[in-house]
């Protein structure tokens, strides 16, 4: 059953919308579209209402923030219908607030109060624009018509929907959309694109019968209540105060929805750049949501959708397609290739000039015209290749399943499996190989080059064949050497499941790291280094992590590192981009996180990191955890959670690390038998008692670290009076005798929350019971944090008593 949780107020009315700095704009007033740039402010100047101009003689009538470089809009009154320069905002004298084209005086958008009567307008802090009558009664508010955007205090009631927009810079409506349903069911939709009726549900908080309002409260929780206010569902649990933080719910062009935050003070970011960061967001992974059997799937018809490290959809094109629109992303790709003709006469000729691009781990759902079972590979390219209207075929465990264009639902993820076949015509004689490890196309072409080349010789002087022949001959040893080389690494003992993963040559990822220069973190067993990738305009950077063990001990950990991320996919998981198996050469290549271990975030900080900061890392650490536990395909028990393999990213968000040590459990596993693991100070008792191990392991370790995330201080501490040495022991203490307080310290902050504070201190106690049994599972772990559900008591956990 849900809880009932105390929350700070939502109702928007809480602003008067009379007085304030920004003072109320009277009847008569105006504002034109033009370069005077001219907006009626809220009282602190945190938001602006007036024109934007979003393309050469386009504008938009909105509301933004206007304290922060982005000026990032929230609210716009004509998102399909710009207005040209000159058009007017007017708030009439008798009370009309309408929107006219300079020419005509044609009227492109106009509010609609409840009542008559009238008398001004204001510009409020809360970000919500008002029309209200002389008794300050609100006749209408933007909060009431919201666009693609909720900010806190602001709910969105039965019936009650935003949209998308079409594009990062295009604010029209796009091809999703967001409705608390009348039924009581929150949710998201795609659209049948122009219009706005609805085609397939990729989201949804199952709450027919029960939901009634989406409510964004003033301290940043996001959650859906019944009629009673009973909380329901939370989509996003890391709230902070709007004091603190700027905030705001979008549901993003590419169909996500996403809470975002951005510091009200530069001394929060630590001396880093202010800018939005995600802190929360729905659905997890929208390309593997979205499979219906009408519309353009996340994508677009012929595109492929992939996840990129950032945790957004990327849109690409098969080989041979390109984007119908290089401007939009989502609008889908095109043949370059005259499609297979089914003229008899020319259908076998056709035949011969086609061939196959291999897509491991893709599919297009739903696009299936045929299907054969107990078939071979080549007997599915051969009857795919011989069909005119096969434009793609998907072989996967010994079944052939036919598709043609358009190609809707288009994803790769390692889930999937198999591969698709994708079916490209070679007469074109496309630049671009699809396959960058060579073909047997394009060795052939190696081949024949060199034959050309042989009978320049033959026609050249002796002493010029002689030079010539000898450049030859060095490039026929390069390319069998290479050949070689990729013969050695195609048959290295890889594990199965990550062929969708880039394998790197050894010399590339030494040319990257720079001779391995710049030691970035190093461990027992490997070294991590900092490298770089240019592409283009393009930089990425890497962290590349060497194995340094003796061959055998190498390659087990290098199995187990690939078998275990290989299998996730989280937006709290450390994503593993490609790996390195040349030789006696193991490495692995992860995405970079430039703000380094949680460790030196705690610990080397001179004053207490951020108190809201430390709460999100401590919510996502949880999450991912919990994900590895309940989530994955395959349980994973990862046995060495501790500050130093929790790394922060650009934004600070929290993601778990260095899988080296994880124990795979098989699906009908709950336990398994194995050496010690992990770090001293983190290790759960039951690895000293030959205890079987289960994830309870990975709650002891999770404890731990969130009493140092609490504390800011190492869970040993030697040099300091004998009461505070084992801070588990300390923290114990502290709450049985009612001094939580001085947990805290000098966190003035911490202190100022102290009833969530209590809380992480008890559901941590509970997770570093020694008896694993009373330990809760980590779902149940992220309840108590969220306050979803009561925490009660824990008892010293030395002792016994009955589990939660």
């Amino acid at each position: 059953m849900a809880a009932v949780i105390i929350l700070l107020p939502i109702s928007a009315t809480a602003q008067s919308p009379r007085g304030g700095g920004g003072g109320n704009i009277t009847l008569g007033s105006s504002l034109v579209a033009d370069s005077s740039n001219s907006t009626w402010k809220s009282p602190s100047g945190e938001f602006a209402f007036g024109f934007r101009q979003v393309y050469p003689g386009g504008y938009l009538l909105a509301i933004w923030f206007d304290e922060m470089p982005e000026r990032t809009i929230i609210w716009s009154a004509n998102r399909n219908n710009l207005a040209q320069q000159g058009s007017t905002i007017q708030l009439s004298s008798d009370g009309r607030f309408e929107l006219n084209d300079p020419t005509a005086g044609r009227r492109i958008w106009a509010a609609s109060p409840a009542t008559s009567g009238v008398a001004y307008a204001a510009m409020l802090d809360s970000g919500d624009f008002v029309l209200a009558a002389n008794s300050s009664a609100v006749t209408w508010r933007s909060f009431d018509e919201p666009t693609d955007t909720l900010l806190p205090s602001q709910t969105l009631d039965q019936g009650g929907s935003i949209f998308a927009s079409f594009s990062d810079t295009n604010h029209s409506i796009g091809r999703f959309k967001l409705i608390m349903q009348a039924d009581g069911n929150l949710v998201m939709y795609t659209i049948n694109f122009p219009n706005e009726d609805h085609v397939y549900a990729y989201f949804a908080t199952n709450t027919v019968g029960t939901g009634f309002r989406l409510i964004f409260n003033q301290s940043g929780y996001i959650y859906l209540t019944a009629r009673n206010g009973t909380i329901l569902n939370t989509l996003s649990s890391n709230g902070a105060p709007t004091s603190l933080l700027h905030q705001r719910l979008t549901l993003d062009y590419d169909g996500v929805l996403r809470h975002y935050v951005y510091p009200k003070f530069a001394n929060a970011t630590g001396g880093r750049p202010m800018a939005w960061s995600v802190n929360e967001f729905e659905p997890s992974n929208i390309c593997l949501r979205i499979a219906s059997d009408r519309g353009f799937g996340a994508c677009g018809y012929n595109s492929v959708c992939t996840l990129g490290t950032d945790q957004r959809p990327n849109c690409v094109c098969p080989f041979a397609y390109s984007p119908i629109d290089p401007n939009d992303r989502m609008s889908g790709c095109k043949q370059d290739f005259v499609p297979q003709s089914c003229d008899r006469n020319s259908s076998r000729e056709d035949a011969d000039v086609f061939s196959f691009d291999d897509m491991p781990n893709t599919d297009w759902q739903t696009s299936d015209y045929a299907s054969f079972q107990s078939v071979s590979e080549d007997s599915c390219r051969q009857d795919c290749l011989s069909d005119c209207f096969c434009a793609v075929a998907i072989y996967s465990d010994n079944g052939c399943y036919k598709k043609k264009t358009p190609l809707s639902n288009g994803k790769t993820d390692s889930s999937i499996g198999g591969k698709a076949l994708v079916k490209f015509s070679r007469r074109n004689d496309t630049a671009t190989d699809p396959n960058p490890s060579g073909r047997n196309s394009r060795k052939s072409s190696n081949r024949s080059a060199l034959i050309r080349m042989g009978s320049v010789l033959l026609g050249s002087s002796v002493f010029l064949n002689l030079i010539l022949l000898s450049f030859v001959l060095f490039l026929v040893f390069c390319y069998r050497a290479r050949k070689s080389k990729t013969a050695i690494r195609a048959y290295t003992a890889v594990p199965a499941g990550v062929v969708s993963m880039r394998s790197f040559g050894f010399d590339e990822l030494k040319e990257a790291t720079n001779g391995f220069n710049e030691e970035i973190g190093s461990g027992a067993c490997s070294t991590v280094y900092k490298g770089t990738f240019n592409e283009g305009e393009n930089v990425t950077f890497v962290a590349v992590k060497k194995l340094t063990k003796i061959a055998e001990e190498a390659d087990q950990e290098f199995k187990a590192e690939v078998s275990s991320i290989s299998r996730t996919n989280h937006k709290n998981l450390v994503r593993l981009l490609g790996y390195c198996d040349e030789g006696q050469n193991r490495l692995l290549v992860y995405e970079y996180m430039p703000n380094g271990s949680l460790a030196n975030f705690l610990f080397e900080n001179p004053s207490p990191p951020n108190w809201y900061r430390r709460v999100q890392i401590a919510f996502a650490t949880a999450r991912g955890l919990c994900y590895l536990h309940e989530e994955c395909t395959t349980q994973i028990i990862h046995c060495d959670i501790k500050p130093q393999n929790v790394l922060l990213d650009g934004s600070h968000v929290a993601k778990i690390s260095d899988f080296g040590l994880a124990k795979l459990l098989r699906a009908d596993q709950t336990r398994t038998n194995t050496g010690i693991r992990g770090t001293r100070g983190y290790v759960a008792p039951e690895w000293f008692r030959n205890m079987p191990i289960t994830v309870k392991v990975d709650v002891y370790s999770y404890g731990i670290l969130l009493l140092e995330l609490l504390c800011c201080r190492r869970n040993f501490l030697p040099d300091v009076e004998d009461e505070k040495v084992v801070l588990a022991d300390w923290a114990y203490d502290c709450y049985r005798g009612g001094a939580i307080r001085s947990l805290a310290a000098d966190d003035e902050v911490a202190a100022d929350d102290l009833k969530r504070f209590e809380r992480f201190v008890m559901v941590a106690i509970w997770c570093v019971q020694e008896d694993p049994a009373l330990r809760p599972h980590m779902k149940r772990v992220m309840h108590m944090l969220e306050g979803s559900v009561q925490v009660p008591a824990p008892p010293d956990p030395t002792s016994f008593a009955t589990p939660i």
